[in-house]
């Protein structure tokens, strides 16, 4: 199921410029304190590292992903999550814009 809104959440109203501005996105906090980012990849081929875990989930448009360690690229499309470990990255490939949400866990 796709996540197609957010309710009583706190926007940082300044995006995160990524890659050139082939990814841009918010980070919001929930009123329970979870934090989340949204934002959108658009047509590239990039390597993201990650700090915490995360769930990048597809809200709009696809990518093909593979994480690191392995040689298997695996699509995500509206309503697909993929889990990407603590310290650890992820190689993705957009040929149309990808719409994101990620849970940081």
């Amino acid at each position: 199921m796709t996540t197609n809104s957010l309710s009583n959440v706190t926007v940082n109203t300044q995006a995160s410029v990524y890659f050139d501005g082939k990814c841009v996105s918010h980070s919001l906090t929930l009123a329970d304190g979870t934090r989340k980012s949204i934002g959108v990849v658009l047509p590239a081929s990039l390597t993201f590292s990650t700090g915490a875990p995360e769930i990048m989930e597809c809200v709009a448009g696809s990518c093909d992903y593979r994480l690191a360690g392995s040689d298997v690229w695996q699509t995500s499309t509206a309503g697909d999550r993929f889990s990407v470990p603590a310290n650890a990255s992820f190689d993705i490939r957009v040929s149309e814009a990808y719409h994101y949400i990620c849970h940081y866990g």
